[in-house]
């Protein structure tokens, strides 16, 4: 049986709470977007004493924090000297380092509040997809041993077998500290802990304008007006109109994921023998994973750069994992979904304000471990505390004049130059 468009994580998950859909007349501190980020800066201002709102305009991690793919570290996604043409080589270094602290704290939050999300610590392996990219990575692997305290090791090509097995890629860059989780179920217990503290969670009630200044921000709803004295967007890939500031610095990108039907344990044990979550090089940005009951391969990436529908985009990602692993050939795929992405143009994520309204987004693609340590960022940001202190605070998101924001047209294009261009001279340079 096929469940496509449904994301594989929804049938483990706990039943949904029975929420409002009309907020509170007034509260200190209104949070739109009730994923990750959101639930974490409430539960994190709630505990400072503050009457806390959050508000979603559809039913609550029903976005990225339940379509995810449950890897969970917060490992750099760009280079070190990409870093630093956007924000100048101290902000980097100070970035860097500061990185693991999202992974410490998320871990930390788990443990402590003992919430059952199936949570593993598996470590992860950037594969490099050519001679090339291995080379890079290299480079990279002293790069950060000579700016951090980063558990890592650099793999070579013989010792592959280690962690995957498949001749495609020509070596990796394994990183200790990261873990695997199921993320509706992640989700699922950070709401549960939210409304145990007295936070106001409210469904089905899109923000359709805010009024007014900070300490006396008026919130026009789907289901009425709510007096906030501070306003948290935490939106991320779903931040849309009437939002025009954020949603011209942050895009949606779409991801698709698919799962495949129940395997035999000795082919995944010989398929992914180090159980790792694993990434790759190639612009295909493909990720995956062993399910959490070791049953299943859960596979995504790049099936476009535009919403295809869940059949073409299975179709796509398992050419893709069979590239890979053609032992899977005849594998049957059981689930087929996509969720968005918030991308910043400079691929990083931020924390800071405009028109005295915070926010917390553009994660571009580190969401699972950097959510909930930057709510817990903004919400002390928002409350000054000083605690809310973060290098996060230094990536301040910009625009470009093709993306006026709501629909990035933009992305099209994209898609055209990835399947005509760069998949093309990845293929290429791979061979050599």
């Amino acid at each position: 049986m096929t469940s496509f468009g449904i994301p594989y994580w929804w049938q483990d998950g706990a039943e949904l709470p029975d929420l409002p859909e009309i907020p509170p007349q007034k509260t200190d501190i209104a949070i739109i977007g009730a994923g990750y980020t959101g639930l974490s800066a409430a539960i994190t201002a709630r505990r400072a004493g503050a009457d806390v709102t959050v508000i979603d305009a559809i039913i609550p991690g029903q976005g990225a924090s339940s379509r995810n793919g449950g890897m969970f570290g917060a490992h750099t996604r760009i280079s070190i000297s990409a870093m630093t043409r956007s924000f100048g080589r101290d902000a980097a270094v100070v970035l860097l380092n500061e990185a693991p602290e999202a992974y410490a704290f998320t871990r930390a939050l788990i443990e402590a509040e003992s919430i059952a999300c199936d949570f593993q610590p598996t470590g992860r392996i950037v594969l490099a997809s050519s001679r090339k990219a291995h080379a890079e990575q290299v480079t990279l692997a002293a790069d950060l041993k000579a700016l951090t305290g980063y558990e890592l090791a650099v793999v070579s090509r013989d010792r592959l077998g280690e962690h995957i097995n498949s001749d495609v890629y020509a070596g990796g860059i394994y990183y200790e500290d990261h873990g695997a989780l199921q993320p509706r179920k992640f989700h699922d217990e950070l709401m549960r802990i939210a409304l145990r503290e007295g936070v106001h969670v409210v469904q089905n009630c899109p923000v359709l304008a805010i009024e007014g200044v900070r300490g006396a921000f008026v919130l026009r709803s789907k289901g009425g007006d709510i007096r906030s004295e501070n306003v948290i967007h935490a939106t991320n890939g779903y931040t849309r109109k009437p939002f025009n500031w954020l949603a011209r610095r942050v895009f949606p990108l779409p991801s698709f994921i698919i799962a495949t039907e129940e395997l035999p344990p000795d082919l995944l044990a010989r398929l992914a023998p180090g159980r790792r979550m694993m990434v790759e090089t190639r612009a295909k940005h493909s990720y995956y994973r062993i399910s959490p009951d070791g049953r299943r391969i859960v596979f995504g990436g790049r099936a476009g750069m535009v919403p295809y529908g869940p059949d073409l985009a299975a179709k796509r990602l398992k050419a893709t994992m069979v590239g890979i692993w053609p032992d899977l050939a005849d594998v049957k795929i059981s689930h087929s979904w996509r969720g968005y992405t918030g991308f910043a143009f400079e691929q990083m994520p931020n924390v800071g304000q405009h028109q005295g309204q915070y926010f917390a987004l553009g994660y571009s693609g580190s969401g699972v471990a950097m959510a909930p340590y930057l709510g817990m960022k903004v919400a002390y940001q928002a409350l000054g505390d000083k605690r809310g202190e973060t290098a996060y605070s230094l990536t301040t998101p910009t625009t470009r004049l093709y993306h006026p924001g709501g629909h990035p047209w933009f992305l099209a294009a994209g898609e055209l130059w990835y399947r005509q261009v760069v998949d093309l001279l990845e293929n290429f340079q791979a061979r050599r």
